[in-house]
């Protein structure tokens, strides 16, 4: 086994939690010697093999992957000195699983991030389990509409499952068939809280097309591995709405699920806004809106008062939106708008258009730290732009998925925007990510998202 010996001072951030060893914090890489062997030879490390971290004094820091090539020579997966055998997939998914059940997510019904990386002791590796049915079977099955998840039960029995992998991390990428094998066999024999197992999934499709692959030297990769996909799209039923999922099509691995409750609790604000005038329109903008999550959100639990323009650059996002649309009935309250966001909020205060609440999920404008400084300039933007569109008291519900821009920064920054718009803010909430997308103390990156609630004045 081959060692990574670590510069003086570099293990501080590693004891506190953090996973990753930079190459620039290694001093030394060492084989192990064979018995009777006073000194270790130097060695070379071979991407996807693993090794040990010890610090500079010898303290041993646990087990990683590592990959030479990378900017991040080592990822720490385990404290111990364990293999990376089927055996120790199944024990690790079996772990993450029985944490969401632990946080209360119903996986029989919820479709969830069933792996998330670092966050859960599996560097690199993303797995979203999508729990529903075929959407032509619902159509053919459930014709009037909206559907509920009860009546679906009913008329078509339990609902299927089917997998969206990313392998980002070389090491993870090199063991892709142990892993597939070791999720099938748990999710097929293994019970969480019930009787019974989740179930075999029908379909699993990889997604690892993300940029951060590159810096791995891996080259995108996407497809089917296993099983199928219904052709008409896959019916998944988040807080009482259905949406219509093509994974093959669709962005990341199909779905935002990190905004799950955040989308619940946006709709129940600007609900508790609309109802403070009976009867009186209450036009809210949803920005950077994809498929529609924020929007439907809001038009089903916000009031029939409320009136959503839902804008999007992209036509194939807006095309979703407008199927779930139809689907939840909600044709009335949301107008899909293809736009450029920044021009369109140039556009409506040039026009001095005014809302009662504007929506901000942007992508992340910040992928790595080296792109920070440019993003911090977005984010103010579209903020400033936001602010003065809203009428006093409006609500203002603003996001960042970008890992680089801290939660404190993101809130600096849309004060300063505030400041600069000549408008007074009140925080009424600051939220983040689903608790399927664990948080893992030491682990910076792993809080990523960040939904700040504010009422405007």
């Amino acid at each position: 086994m081959k060692r990574i010996i670590l510069k003086p001072g570099e293990e501080t951030r590693i004891i506190r939690g953090h996973p990753w060893v930079y190459a620039v914090e290694a001093d030394q890489i060492l084989s192990s010697p064979p018995p009777r062997t006073a000194t270790p030879a130097a060695a070379v490390l071979e991407a996807g093999e693993i090794a040990d971290v010890e610090s500079a004094q010898r303290t041993y820091l646990g087990r990683a992957l590592v990959n030479p090539h990378s900017r991040i020579l080592a990822r720490i997966y385990s404290p111990s000195k364990e293999g990376l055998d089927r055996g120790f997939f199944k024990r690790r998914f079996r772990e993450a699983l029985e944490r969401r059940f632990a946080a209360g997510i119903d996986l029989r019904q919820t479709s969830a991030r069933m792996v998330f990386a670092e966050a859960d002791f599996l560097p690199g590796l993303i797995i979203d389990r999508y729990t529903g049915w075929p959407l032509e079977d619902l159509e053919r099955s459930l014709p009037e509409r909206p559907w509920a998840f009860d009546a679906a039960l009913r008329v078509l029995g339990p609902p299927g499952s089917w997998l969206s992998i990313q392998l980002l991390a070389y090491g993870m990428d090199i063991r892709r068939e142990e892993i597939i094998a070791a999720a099938a066999e748990v999710l097929e024999r293994d019970a969480f809280g019930f009787a019974g197992p989740l179930g075999l999934p029908q379909g699993i499709i990889e997604k690892s097309s993300a940029p951060v692959r590159e810096l791995e030297g891996l080259r995108p990769r996407e497809g089917i591995i296993k099983g199928s996909l219904p052709p008409g799209g896959i019916g998944i039923f988040e807080n009482g709405l259905i949406f219509c999922l093509r994974l093959e099509e669709g962005q990341k691995t199909g779905h935002y699920l990190d905004q799950r409750e955040n989308r619940l609790q946006a709709a129940r604000v600007l609900g508790n806004l609309a109802a403070r005038s009976p009867g009186r329109e209450c036009r809210v903008l949803d920005c950077y809106t994809y498929t529609g999550g924020f929007a439907l959100h809001a038009a089903r639990y916000g009031g029939p008062d409320l009136r959503l323009i839902a804008a999007d650059s992209s036509a194939a996002a807006l095309e979703g939106l407008r199927r779930n649309r139809a689907l939840n009935a909600l044709e009335d309250q949301i107008s899909p708008m293809e736009a450029d966001i920044f021009g369109l909020l140039r556009d409506f205060e040039r026009k001095k258009e005014r809302f009662s609440g504007v929506i901000l999920d942007p992508p992340a404008f910040a992928k790595r730290r080296s792109a920070l400084e440019g993003a911090l300039r977005g984010y103010k933007e579209i903020n400033l732009r936001a602010i003065k569109l809203l009428l006093p008291g409006g609500i203002l519900i603003s996001c960042s998925c970008s890992h680089a821009l801290e939660a404190e920064r993101f809130k600096r920054l849309i004060a300063e925007a505030a400041a600069d718009a000549g408008r007074r803010l009140a925080l009424l909430e600051f939220r983040s990510q689903t608790p399927d997308h664990p948080v893992l103390i030491g682990y910076g990156e792993s809080c990523y998202l960040k939904c700040g609630v504010y009422r405007v004045y």
